[in-house]
């Protein structure tokens, strides 16, 4: 009886340890996606439309790096491409007239401002995708265009709706032009990932009405309907992006953020249990078999609704979503942009980014989240910056594997060294031997312990610094005199497979 006793009470206290430490982990996880789109369409999140000078955007871009920094974001979805134009420099399309005010005019003095944000990304330990608006090619009707945008060149390849010329989708030249441009940046430029938002053929506008009879007649051997014709060219688009990327470069992330909606149930049994617009019919997107084809490594679902929402409640969305992810990674995109909504009491309320990220946290198949977009952020908007930054995304944090890519880990680095300055620990160490896969260390992460502490990779709150480099070496400046502590490093590859830890270091601080 007394063995049974003892039994049942080890029993109670292993649960509740594994409980806690369960919780601890949802908490503060050491794998999330933690993602800001930065917006350079109409100058939303950057540049400023008053700075024209390249010194001064390239600062401004470092101060809202560090903010997000700050605020634990590890994921920046740069916008590189708002409108058949190039915020970036190897490009046959014109300079981008919000990057410079003038369509196809260079920045002065000259940078290439894809190539700087990378490499500021990757020095705070964040990923870069690039963003791309794959069809639209004007913004407005009163923009200059430059004589070398390809709306001069390729008049046929356009439909005009809402204001805007917009690619056909439908005209297979266009497909290739298209993968062209994303495939060229894959191949110039340290890219982390190829992201698309939501825009394929347009959202509808009363009246309008899309011009695209003759390429519907002349490129449709296979005799679809007017609606799946049109999805089947936004397809295509995706299938011949996704296996050109994978083809050049094997470890560059692949991911859409589509609208929120797929389908509502009272349009498809398999629908969610919503009543709002929805991408498969309204933009000729279906996006939930990009994830099922396997040809998207992640889907970001734009669900800019708060839990009250009628038509389309959040936790609905998430959970949807969630089983509609077949095995790829979900973020979800919070509409931080909608924070303080004057035409909604749910958005006045602070609580609601966090409990839609606590709501996320419960959920074993949501790998993290996108805000947009980074001024919603910077901004501060109802203290939101602050919840993440002191509270859910207090510790660093990796972004997810992606076994389907690469599971094969570094090696753990070599001869780690400690040297205590005046007011600082500096450390060394040297790179791991060849991993089995031959692929090269992408970063390192650096872990500190008390001196008593297990070493626990877990952890995020041990984690001191991530950074995507090949420098072997790294300053705390955070120590305390009298302390001990306890360092270990670890490698890690392009996919963020981490390596197992470094002989650890023990020294107090004099």
């Amino acid at each position: 009886m007394k063995n049974t006793s003892r039994c049942l009470i080890l029993f109670i206290v292993l649960f509740f340890y594994s409980t806690l430490r369960s919780n601890a982990q949802t908490e503060n996880p050491k794998r999330e996606f933690r993602g800001v789109w930065i917006a350079t369409v109409a100058n939303i999140d950057w540049p400023s439309k008053t700075v024209r000078d390249a010194q001064q955007q390239k600062q401004d871009l470092i101060a809202i790096l560090d903010q997000h920094q700050k605020q634990g974001i590890n994921a920046v979805m740069f916008q590189i491409r708002p409108a058949a134009d190039a915020l970036y420099a190897k490009s046959e399309e014109p300079w981008s007239q919000w990057l410079t005010g003038v369509q196809g005019q260079k920045p002065q003095p000259f940078y290439d401002p894809l190539e700087f944000a990378i490499a500021e990304c990757h020095k705070r330990g964040m990923e870069l995708h690039a963003w791309f608006n794959p069809y639209r090619a004007t913004f407005d009707a009163t923009s200059a265009i430059h004589e070398s945008h390809i709306t001069k060149k390729k008049p046929s390849w356009f439909f005009s709706y809402g204001g805007k010329k917009l690619f056909n989708p439908g005209i297979p030249e266009v497909r290739e032009y298209i993968t062209k441009v994303i495939l060229n940046v894959v191949e110039n430029y340290d890219i982390d990932g190829v992201h698309f938002d939501d825009y394929f053929y347009p959202y509808a506008i009363k009246g309008q009405v899309i011009n695209d009879a003759a390429a519907f007649a002349k490129y449709n051997p296979n005799n679809l309907s007017l609606a799946d014709w049109r999805r089947y060219n936004v397809d295509e688009l995706i299938k011949m992006v996704a296996d050109s990327i994978k083809n050049h470069k094997e470890y560059v992330k692949f991911g859409i953020s589509p609208f929120g909606i797929w389908q509502n149930k009272r349009q498809s049994l398999e629908g969610s249990e919503t009543s709002g617009g929805d991408s498969f019919h309204g933009l000729y997107a279906d996006s939930r078999k990009w994830v099922k084809e396997g040809w998207i490594d992640y889907i970001n679902p734009q669900i800019y609704w708060s839990f009250a929402s009628a038509p389309a409640p959040y936790a609905k969305l998430v959970d949807w979503w969630s089983e509609n992810a077949y095995g790829k990674h979900l973020y979800i995109g919070h509409g931080a942009y909608r924070i303080n909504d004057a035409r909604d009491y749910a958005w006045r309320d602070p609580r609601q980014i966090p409990d839609q990220i606590e709501y996320n946290r419960k959920n074993p198949r949501v790998q993290g989240s996108i805000y947009f977009s980074s001024k919603s952020l910077t901004t501060n908007k109802l203290g939101v910056a602050d919840s993440l930054s002191n509270h859910y995304y207090k510790y660093p944090a990796l972004p997810p594997v992606m076994l389907w890519i690469d599971s094969i880990a570094p090696y753990n680095p070599q001869n780690l060294l400690a040297l205590q300055t005046d007011k600082s620990v500096l450390l060394s160490w040297k790179q791991p031997l060849p991993s089995k896969d031959h692929q090269k260390v992408y970063g390192f992460v650096v872990y500190r312990f008390k001196e008593d502490e297990d070493i626990d990779l877990d952890k995020a709150e041990a984690i001191r610094n991530i950074y995507y480099s090949n420098i072997t070496s790294w300053e705390d400046l955070d120590v305390v005199k009298g302390e001990t502590y306890k360092y270990v490093i670890t490698a890690i590859d392009r996919m963020k497979n981490e390596s197992e830890y470094s002989i650890p270091v023990v020294i107090t601080i004099k």
